[in-house]
């Protein structure tokens, strides 16, 4: 997520939602506005550098020429390996991973995430290319559960869900085709739940790696529920069974 954001909203949203902010710059004079002064108290809390530069050197920053009078410098995320999360998961009875098949949109991302931190997951597992990463819409979305929650990002999918076969997990893959539903799945103990992109699902190669696919039930005529709110009904099911099996907390 190495790069700017520009606005004044976008700015000291960035710092409510604690987006790692490297820097801010304001424009002469917009340091004496009302506004200013929300986003100065929030800066300083978090060690954020301030600048006060000409506004010329923001227009040279600006990608959209809509920076009004402020720019914010966002540090890059710091990913992990997939090895990484295997090792938070040694000795674990319990523990659950989210890997995520190509989705797309950031903010599915970071409510992904926020689900996993919340019911005590190990990490997400995301692919390095045509994905969504870890960005300040990311963060937001995530209400500061990227802050505590490992990512790792790899160039290859299948080759990390083979590799947690090995290392004992079992792979399931949320498919609104599958037969299975969540309630009569092998959802205990060590677990990869894999969640496809929005409008894809789960990629051919990817579901036909899984040691199982499943599916929420569904009574309503309304279409499934999209990729952030799946994850948190299944993953919430999953921590049923391990506090049930008094393996979670």
């Amino acid at each position: 997520m190495d790069g700017y954001l520009e606005g004044r909203h976008a700015v000291l949203e960035a710092l409510e939602s604690r987006v790692p902010v490297s820097a801010v710059w304001l424009a002469d004079g917009v340091k004496d506005e009302k506004f200013a002064g929300r986003l100065l108290h929030l800066a300083y809390a978090s060690d954020v550098e301030v600048r006060v530069v000409a506004r010329a050197e923001l227009d040279r920053r600006s990608d959209h020429g809509a920076h009004q009078g402020v720019v914010a410098r966002v540090r890059p995320f710091d990913y992990v390996g997939f090895d990484d999360l295997v090792r938070l998961a040694a000795g674990r009875h319990d523990a659950l991973v989210v890997a995520c098949d190509h989705v797309l949109d950031p903010g599915n991302l970071g409510a992904i995430a926020r689900t996993v931190e919340v019911v005590g997951g190990v990490g997400l597992l995301i692919p390095n290319k045509r994905a969504a990463q870890v960005t300040a819409v990311a963060y937001k979305s995530s209400a500061g559960a990227l802050l505590h929650l490992p990512v790792a990002r790899e160039a290859n999918l299948v080759n990390c869900l083979k590799r947690a076969k090995d290392e004992g997990f079992w792979v399931i893959g949320a498919s609104e085709h599958a037969e299975c539903d969540i309630w009569s799945a092998p959802l205990d103990g060590r677990i990869v739940l894999v969640m496809g992109s929005e409008g894809g699902g789960l990629s051919r190669l990817v579901a036909q790696t899984c040691d199982e696919l499943v599916a929420l039930p569904q009574m309503g005529q309304t279409e499934s529920l999209n990729v952030a709110q799946a994850t948190t009904a299944i993953a919430y099911e999953w921590l049923r069974r391990a506090r049930h099996a008094g393996g979670a907390a």
